[in-house]
């Protein structure tokens, strides 16, 4: 292999002593193809059987914690224990190609379409709509909010009967974790809304539930992460300074990583900085040495890949260039870096192993994916 490109493979150990095989990590996507009553297809195993060789380590799409948290259609549930078989073998089917199985666990709030939860009723920190939409969610109580916390340590514990290797706590693009943290929709006035620091109450319970279970369940290490997006577009709404709040709590936590959510590794702050350095140099800033911090953000080739590592994070998260490529990982390591598909064609879902519904959102989403002929 180029030797440049050396450092991307090396072994990487996790706080909790978990050990990846490389820097590369498969970032969590949707892809909308369970069955409707929340459990795993065989088109979804597929799929992550595909992309799973190569990384040391698979974030899964996210999956609800309770019935009232579904966010989307073709999303598979871990709200019940009913559902340990189905997550067991989405578990299994990645550990089995060698790399970390992460169970990505998120409620959708008041991003849930209507008709995917209970009597259409979404829920989220306060009565506030979306920006655009005419969907008003119900302000949880306190009390909802207490169970909302409890629910998702019991999907953890699920996650560990299940052999999933960790989780990763959803709290970005939005969901019921974002919202309780943004201005925008949190406007309480109990102990979880009000004050940036009551903001954060919500989360860090989370946090804390979640590691109350692994401590109390897992027997071997159990790899917990949290995943934010660093601002929102809304006014008001999370701009970078509250995020450097937020991070700074969560990297005091003893997390085994955070991850940012980004479209580009490289972009500047919208708001609460100074716009002299990159997202990614403000939070590797903040967190220094306390917790690793996955990259992401259009990064397609090796040569990109090596650079944002340069650039100070300790792991790199690849998300539409696994569905692109999903050998990119063995392609590097066996010297066919050259070979390394960055767009695809219309003729490519078989071969790449696409379900049919995500396929169409790739090929019908303008600007998503470098679609060619």
């Amino acid at each position: 292999m180029n030797s440049n490109f050396k450092p991307l493979l090396e072994t990487f150990t996790l706080k909790q002593g978990n050990q990846l095989k490389n820097r590369l990590v498969m970032a969590p996507m949707t892809n909308f193809a369970s069955h409707p009553d929340g459990t795993v297809s065989d088109s979804e195993i597929d799929y992550y059987v595909r992309r799973s060789k190569g990384v040391g380590m698979v974030v899964t799409a996210c999956t609800y914690v309770t019935q009232n948290g579904k966010g989307f259609h073709g999303e598979f549930g871990a709200d019940h224990d009913g559902m340990i078989p189905s997550l067991s073998r989405l578990a299994s089917s990645i550990k089995e190609q060698g790399a970390k199985a992460i169970l990505q666990i998120f409620h959708g709030g008041r991003s849930c379409p209507p008709e995917l939860v209970p009597n259409g009723e979404t829920v989220s920190a306060s009565a506030v709509p979306h920006e655009g939409s005419d969907v008003t969610p119900r302000a949880l109580t306190e009390s909802e909010v207490e169970e909302m916390i409890t629910a998702f340590g019991e999907t953890t514990r699920r996650a560990i009967e299940a052999g999933f290797d960790g989780v990763e706590i959803h709290g970005a693009n939005g969901y019921l974790l974002q919202q309780f943290f943004s201005p925008h929709s949190n406007r309480r006035d109990d102990r979880f809304g009000g004050s940036l620091e009551k903001r954060l109450t919500f989360p860090l319970a989370v946090v804390d539930e979640v590691q109350k279970v692994v401590e109390k369940h897992a027997k071997e290490p159990f790899i917990v992460g949290y995943r934010f997006s660093p601002e929102e577009e809304e006014t008001p709404g999370i701009i970078m300074s509250d995020t450097l709040v937020l991070v700074d709590a969560l990297a005091e936590k003893g997390l085994d990583y955070l991850h940012v959510s980004l479209m580009d590794f490289w972009s500047n702050p919208r708001r609460g900085v100074e716009p002299t350095k990159t997202r990614i140099e403000y939070l590797l800033e903040k967190i220094g040495d306390r917790v690793p911090l996955i990259g992401v953000g259009s990064i397609h080739t090796p040569e990109e890949a090596v650079k944002a590592l340069n650039a100070g994070v300790p792991l790199l998260a690849l998300g539409r260039e696994l569905i692109m490529e999903p050998d990119w990982v063995q392609k590097v390591a066996e010297g066919r870096e050259s070979e390394i598909a960055t767009t695809l064609s219309k003729q490519d879902q078989e071969k790449l192993v696409i379900p049919d519904y995500l396929w169409g959102a790739i090929i019908n989403t303008p600007g998503w994916f470098p679609v060619v002929d």
